[in-house]
């Protein structure tokens, strides 16, 4: 398993997640990209602990997202069934679980303050925390032709994932204003949204 793991996560962070793995009876699965969720915890019938994460993602997020899916399990086993999934109870836990790893030999020098900050008060996704996902995304995989919407020139027509069309129009705040080519409809994006720009 640890050799399994160290394809996915930062080398000093091997260790210390094979063990909470083993104490926890967790069966980790690797599993293709899922666009809405990085991973999920779920137990199974028989009462085995399931953890699922994207094979596709960074070793900085692999990391991050199966820590928050066993802060879960955990939370769960603690105190009960009935807390909120993102309540103060797996908040609380998550941050426990994560203090070992917040150090710079585990995560850059670019990403490790911004960690550090998120876990004063841990948010259900990291992906809401728009400097820190913008930090983590800069050790994505990128296909060549994909942009982040603030590297869009203004006017420019882009596609998302999902196949819908937008032009980009102004920034509201710390969000990008997007009119959809079909609707006419106004939508904001995150500045740190991966778009593939269109030839006008």
């Amino acid at each position: 398993m640890s050799e399994v793991l160290s394809k996915y996560l930062p080398e000093h962070a091997v260790a210390s997640c094979f063990e909470l793995i083993k104490t926890n009876n967790v069966h980790l699965k690797i599993v293709n990209e899922r666009q809405t969720r990085h991973g999920d915890y779920r137990r199974a019938i028989g009462g085995k602990h399931e953890i699922t994460v994207n094979a596709n993602l960074n070793k900085y997020r692999f990391l991050i997202t199966l820590v928050h899916e066993i802060a879960h399990l955990v939370a769960y086993e603690k105190y009960g069934r009935m807390i909120k999934p993102h309540g103060n109870e797996w908040k609380h836990t998550f941050q426990r679980l994560m203090v070992s790893f917040i150090r710079p030999e585990i995560f850059p020098h670019s990403v490790l303050p911004l960690v550090a900050n998120h876990f004063r008060n841990p948010s259900a996704s990291s992906d809401t925390d728009a400097r820190l996902a913008f930090a983590l995304k800069q050790f994505d995989e990128r296909k060549p032709d994909i942009h982040f919407i603030h590297e869009v020139p203004s006017g420019s027509i882009f596609r998302i994932k999902n196949g819908r069309i937008f032009q980009k129009k102004g920034l509201r705040v710390k969000r990008y204003e997007c009119l959809e080519v079909k609707t006419g409809r106004l939508y904001l994006f995150n500045a740190n949204a991966e778009v593939e720009i269109l030839p006008s």
